[in-house]
């Protein structure tokens, strides 16, 4: 009954799920593209009722990098798997086009309704469902187990935040988690707080995103960058929105001007929508801003008698910024976000200045911390001066580098334990 009544709310709202895409694709083309697979309308996708679809669903960009590895594995012990890829943003589908090959099917993840649920799982038929992370949608879960599709949560995490939320609606959140097959959790707190849910935790496996490798190439060219500055540059990495703002207030006190000024500034906004957005703010506040996407591969352009702030305003180069960069701010940890993903900076072995907001990525942030990979601070004004600090301490910026590298390194191996779960779902549904 409780579920039927969260169906017809679905079914009602998709009229402004329509309109917010609308007004989403004026910054965003790709959320326009292919709409209507969101309503579960597949004309372009041929059905892949093979019985070696493998669909995996990673909403968004950081999912969908995760999984890359994850997908290669699959391939090497699931010879003919055709991939089913789904995404919820345009960032994420985007950056899936890259693990694609012939073959190969992705569309947009199909709204939570019962019709749109059922049409999505009777076109495509897949063998087995691997949702990234977070995922869970009440229809789709029950689409799943009525089809006799296993669904497996891996790579999972569930923050207090999120626990609370789930269970003032737990008479539609608890069915969902009882429904899926297998859950395997990033952290041991995130395992109890899906038990507590009624998911069927499987084991603590860490998180794949330790077993995600740095582009190489970017890694080289980034490197060759910081060789050439004039000054230590500071990253401030996947900015969110206010931070910014907050930022220049704290570059701007008195107190913090000498240390300002004796670095670089690079600012790497987390959602393209707000490249423009962030260029006109700072260009507002009296900085010559200087944009990736107008560099060529020598080198960032040198800064004249204005002060100049780098703009990282491309997608998929973060591997790039973390080389170039000494010291990286923590973005959403500075405003209740939850922070951004710590653990990308570690792997390019680049420490971290954080804020108190970290709970997407608690158990990560707390092990950098203890590691030397990280150090935690109150607000920006502090992050400013502990960045700089480290920065032009040659020393402690090289104990901090190889701590960085260190943590990266000690925390992988979450790949090999997630395929072999994955493996024995299969076998256990076959």
């Amino acid at each position: 009954m409780m579920r039927s009544l969260y169906s017809l709310f679905m079914w009602l709202v998709q009229p402004l799920l329509r309109l917010k895409l609308a007004r989403r694709g004026e910054q965003e083309p790709g959320y326009l593209e292919s709409m209507d697979e969101r309503f579960g309308h597949y004309d372009q996708l041929a059905s892949a009722a093979d019985g070696n679809t493998v669909w995996l669903h990673a909403v968004s960009l950081g999912e969908t990098r995760a999984a890359m590895g994850l997908v290669a594995a699959l391939r090497s012990r699931l010879p003919g798997m055709r991939l089913l890829l789904t995404h919820g943003t345009a960032t994420g589908r985007a950056e899936g086009q890259k693990l694609l090959q012939p073959g190969d099917l992705q569309c947009w993840q199909p709204w939570d309704t019962k019709a749109t649920a059922t049409r999505f799982i009777d076109h495509f038929q897949p063998r087995v469902g691997i949702l990234m992370e977070t995922e869970i949608w009440p229809n789709l879960a029950a689409a799943c187990a009525q089809a006799r599709v296993p669904l497996v949560l891996v790579n999972a995490r569930l923050s207090e935040k999120s626990l609370r939320w789930s269970q003032r609606l737990g008479w539609l959140a608890r069915p969902a988690y009882r429904s899926l097959r297998s859950v395997w959790a990033q952290t041991q707190d995130d395992a109890t707080r899906l038990i507590a849910m009624g998911a069927p935790v499987q084991g603590v496996l860490g998180n794949l995103k330790f077993d995600a490798m740095p582009d190489t190439a970017q890694l080289a060219l980034g490197r060759s960058w910081h060789a050439r500055a004039m000054r230590p540059v500071i990253m401030f990495a996947s900015s969110r929105d206010g931070e910014e703002a907050a930022l220049l207030q704290a570059l701007a006190a008195p107190n913090l001007a000498k240390a300002a000024s004796a670095v670089q500034w690079l600012l790497v906004p987390r959602h393209p929508q707000r490249f423009d957005e962030v260029a006109a703010l700072l260009v507002e506040q009296g900085f010559v801003v200087s944009r990736r996407s107008q560099w060529d591969d020598k080198s960032p352009p040198a800064s004249g008698d204005k002060p100049t702030l780098w703009l990282g305003d491309t997608l998929g180069e973060m591997a790039l910024y973390y080389a170039l960069a000494d010291v990286a701010l923590l973005g959403g940890s500075f405003e209740p976000l939850g922070g951004q993903n710590l653990i990308e900076a570690a792997a390019c072995a680049c420490p971290v200045v954080m804020g108190p907001h970290t709970f997407n990525f608690a158990e990560a942030a707390e092990l950098a911390c203890a590691a030397g990979a990280a150090q935690r601070v109150d607000n920006l004004q502090q992050a400013v001066l502990a960045a700089s600090g480290l920065a032009q301490d040659a020393k402690g910026l090289i104990a901090a580098r190889q701590a960085a590298d260190a943590f990266a390194q000690a925390h992988r191996g979450a790949l090999e334990r997630t395929l072999a779960g994955i493996l024995s779902s299969l076998q256990g549904a076959s």
